[in-house]
């Protein structure tokens, strides 16, 4: 759904869902896949901890946050705020100087 459009009314939103034929959505979905027509969009955190190699655990300890809140991040179920936020795009645009900053 685009920035710009509403958000569906709960009534709305019912008539929709009753219009969909979810098997159908299904099997094109899986058609898709098999052609090679899918593609998987990482999260911005996911994207800056690889481009620094470190695993999860190593990175969040950079970053001096759980492992959790880390995986939230990556999920999409939470958004870093504030240092974190700063840290995470510093790793992703130069993963090299958030590592020798770290020692690493």
């Amino acid at each position: 759904m685009s920035s710009k459009t509403k958000p569906l009314t709960g009534a709305r939103l019912r008539a929709y869902e009753a219009k969909r034929d979810l098997a159908a959505e299904l099997l094109e979905s899986v058609r898709q896949m098999k052609a090679g027509k899918t593609q998987v969009v990482l999260s911005p955190a996911t994207e800056a901890r690889e481009r620094t190699g470190l695993s999860q655990s190593q990175f969040a300890k950079l970053l001096g946050v759980s492992v959790r809140t880390l995986q939230g991040w990556e999920q999409g179920r939470k958004q870093p705020s504030g240092a974190a936020r700063t840290l995470l795009t510093i790793a992703h645009t130069n993963p090299k100087a958030l590592l020798a900053v770290a020692g690493k």
